[in-house]
């Protein structure tokens, strides 16, 4: 059974009317704490109070360094209230790609969880234009304090639908994360447009938010509970221990990504069977091989199964395959499919040279037209101006098909990207850093097969005359100056990498042979 959603104009309208019709049901579940939905908007109140008290206003900018926290939730929300934004920093990035993003985001004040609160101290005095920093959580939380000096405060008056309230950094194809601005009205549109046919009874359901909050996998799928009134039980990061008490919990809803999955399988049909109460099932960020989905559908014969396609420039998701596409024996090519277009949202496949679209079937370049679109990358306007097309479409950067029925298919990249385990990894960054190491010449960084992550990080290189290093050694080199998932997982050192006649590196003949057996490129 679902309930329409309530309207809104600001995302916080979900919470209050939630707290205005159901104030003791419980909203957030996270550890031994629990909210209602009287409770989560008063602390949402005060946490926008706060923020004025601290000197925030409309148009300014904080960062959040932590694990999953309904704190998140509550700088998300409150900032909606005064016109301000938060940043949602990848926790997993190292002390370099953390200054830099902090940085680039403009935050004035930093929230950082208190396990992370030393990296952040490291960072300190490279980080010039944050007035203070607040500890999350720990012996020593300034977080509750700080949040209950705050005044209640509602809506101010020049908050508004269109302001940015996120910032999503996404990997850089020039080498820098690009910050993603979100606005409330591209967050509302997502969360109306992408329920599909998931279906939400706030009486009995809940769902399960584990995808990290700093991917729109985690922060807006945590918004489709907030706009239901639906419980979000809340755990800090994916690990065994922690899921285990969530399908104890009875948690009926769950966005995972293909490798969480994976883990589920090899650990034997009794885990699987702890989540055998599912009702909805939602996978994406990365392709699931079909051994996987398969043990999963015949684990679970009860849930319903829907795979989402999407980018952090569009909110999340942008196409959905729903359940009974799952299971039609006429069309089992459609396992391969991402879907069809969510509500309110136009797709296009474009000739990457001539730029006209191409016939029904054949390739591409995706692009997309949605009120769910990104205002563009944070201080970056010529990023921003490539990524849109006359007439406000988006270009994906992904290479792929529409069938005469509508169904999407993404079958390859043009941009320069890897997905592992559900995380974006641009090559050039990874290439940037291999680069400093004095034994290499030159670097090109690939995705190969991984049947558990999708995708490994590879590189191959050449050497600099006279100069040798091993393969263990250029891994260790990239492990202390990049986040693990975007740390090589494999080395090949090669005499000269191949190049066209005007000298660029041809990645696509270096890819070939890892994905020849393979039937799609990603």
């Amino acid at each position: 059974m679902s309930f329409p959603l309530p309207p809104a104009t600001v995302l916080p309208d979900f919470l209050e009317h939630h707290a205005a019709q159901r104030p003791d049901d419980r909203c957030w579940i996270y550890g031994d704490r629990t909210w209602t939905w009287r409770e989560a908007w008063r602390d949402v109140q005060k946490t926008a109070g706060a923020l004025l008290a601290s000197g925030v206003r409309h148009g300014d900018r904080v960062a959040f360094v932590d694990k999953n926290n309904p704190a998140i939730l509550q700088v998300l929300l409150g900032g909606a209230l005064v016109g301000s934004s938060v940043a949602i920093v990848n926790w997993r990035l190292a002390g370099d790609e953390l200054d830099y993003t902090i940085n680039d985001s403009g935050a004035r004040i930093v929230f950082v969880g208190h396990e992370l609160a030393e990296s952040v101290a490291l960072i300190r005095d490279q980080l010039p234009g944050v007035e203070r920093i607040i500890v999350v959580g720990g012996p020593d939380d300034e977080f509750e304090r700080w949040v209950d000096d705050g005044e209640p405060t509602g809506k101010q008056p020049d908050a508004s639908a269109d302001d940015t309230v996120v910032v999503m950094y996404s990997s850089g194809t020039t080498g820098r994360p690009k910050g993603v601005q979100l606005t409330q009205r591209n967050l509302l549109a997502h969360t109306r447009n992408a329920m599909g046919e998931i279906e939400y009874d706030h009486a009995e359901d809940m769902m399960l938010i584990a995808m990290p909050m700093f991917h729109v996998g985690g922060s807006s799928y945590s918004l489709f509970g907030i706009a239901t009134g639906t419980t979000g039980y809340v755990i800090r990061e994916v690990e065994p221990g922690a899921l285990l008490a969530a399908a104890q919990a009875g948690v009926t809803h769950v966005f995972l990504v293909p490798a969480v999955v994976a883990g589920l399988l090899q650990a034997g049909p009794d885990v699987m069977g702890l989540f055998r109460g599912l009702k909805h099932f939602v996978y994406g960020a990365a392709p699931m091989p079909l051994p996987i989905l398969r043990g999963a559908i015949e684990h679970w014969p009860t849930t319903r199964f829907h795979q989402v396609y999407g980018l952090t420039e569009f909110g999340g998701v942008i196409t959905m395959l729903d359940d009974a596409d799952h299971r039609d024996p006429e069309h089992p090519e459609r396992l391969l499919s991402a879907g069809k277009p969510v509500e309110h949202a136009e797709v296009r496949v474009v000739d990457t040279v001539t730029g006209r679209d191409v016939p029904p079937g054949e390739p591409g370049e995706l692009w997309f037209r949605t009120e769910q679109s990104t205002i563009g990358y944070l201080g970056k306007p010529e990023a921003t101006a490539a990524l849109f097309a006359e007439g406000d479409w988006l270009r994906t950067g992904d290479i792929g098909r529409v069938d005469e029925h509508g169904f999407v298919y993404v079958e390859d990249r043009a941009k320069d990207m890897i997905i592992t385990g559900g995380e974006n990894v641009y090559s050039p960054e990874v290439e940037r850093v291999l680069t400093e190491h004095p034994a290499i010449a030159e670097v090109a960084v690939i995705g190969v097969p991984d049947d558990v992550w999708g995708e490994a990080v590879k590189a191959i290189v050449a050497l600099v005359p006279e100069h040798t290093v091993t393969e263990e050694e250029i891994i260790a080199f990239a492990r202390e100056r990049l986040a693990g998932y975007k740390t090589p997982k494999s080395v090949d050192i090669v005499d000269a990498l191949p190049r066209n006649p005007s000298g660029k590196i041809l990645k696509r003949d270096l890819r070939k042979p890892f994905w020849a057996d393979r039937s799609r490129q990603i």
